[in-house]
């Protein structure tokens, strides 16, 4: 769960200057943990698949 919200807070503040990956690196996360991250939120629909600079991901806004 920590290393959810880690994941979020780093994508707010990428504003899509890293992709994905290198972002989780960024916070210490392997390519396995990161993906899996990726999975869990885009099903709780808390992030979407958007091309967003070199990132793919953005955040949902928020109701």
């Amino acid at each position: 769960m920590e290393n959810k919200n880690n994941y979020i807070n780093a994508l707010r503040n990428n504003r899509g200057q890293l992709n994905e990956m290198d972002l989780g690196e960024k916070i210490g996360l392997d390519d396995e943990e990161t993906c899996s991250i990726i999975a869990q939120l885009l099903s709780e629909h808390r992030i979407e698949y958007r091309q967003h600079g070199a990132c793919q991901y953005s955040l949902l806004k928020s109701r």
